[in-house]
């Protein structure tokens, strides 16, 4: 499930988001879509945490992704999605 904003943002994933949605919200990152920018570090962390919820795409993903970015980028991807776990 996905909470609205009150801006053109795109929605934010709530806790009880499940590994598709999450794994929905990375591709549009991933590929500049739906109103996303592109942004592979929160691509990346939203695939990450797909998979953690069960996405096996997610998994494939995260790892064609993160081959294209820089290590610092990668391990911030991490970074944000350990923070938004702590925080969910």
């Amino acid at each position: 499930m996905l909470a609205s904003v009150e801006t053109t943002e795109l929605p934010l994933p709530t806790v009880d988001a499940s590994g598709d949605e999450l794994f929905k919200l990375g591709l549009l990152y991933s590929t500049g879509q739906g109103g996303a920018p592109l942004d592979y570090v929160s691509a990346h962390m939203l695939f990450n945490l797909a998979a953690m919820r069960g996405s096996t795409e997610a998994k494939v993903y995260r790892k064609e992704l993160s081959q294209e970015m820089a290590s610092e980028d990668v391990a911030e991807a991490q970074r944000q999605a350990r923070e938004w776990l702590a925080h969910g």
